[in-house]
């Protein structure tokens, strides 16, 4: 993937979040690649992701109650679950955190 998709992406994410791109990637840093007022952002963009992570947000969706927030809790074994990593989509974060974009799905580029 040529380096300025990723970067294109961090833009992208950090005007959907009224934020920042940190990212000093490359330069030996430790930063993280996205910033607003209360969220640090490590951004991970890739041609395709793991399938069963897809199927799992699409079942959260389907069973999902009306007017609740389909999430995925990946629980490791032997974790404790307070290390347990959340998944949501990115619409639903914004919808129930206050996005700050203003992309809709019809009006959306991809990157």
């Amino acid at each position: 993937m040529p380096n300025k998709t990723w970067k294109a992406v961090e833009r992208k994410i950090a005007e959907r979040i009224g934020g920042t791109r940190t990212s000093k990637g490359g330069q030996g840093e430790a930063a993280p690649d996205v910033e607003n007022d209360w969220l640090s952002v490590e951004v991970k963009t890739r041609r395709t992701f793991p399938g069963w992570m897809i199927d799992a947000m699409v079942q959260a969706e389907t069973n999902a109650t009306p007017g609740k927030l389909p999430t995925v809790r990946c629980h490791g074994i032997g974790w404790r679950h307070r290390r347990d990593i959340i998944m949501l989509r990115a619409g639903d974060f914004e919808d129930y955190f206050g996005g700050y974009g203003t992309d809709t799905v019809a009006n959306e580029e991809e990157v």
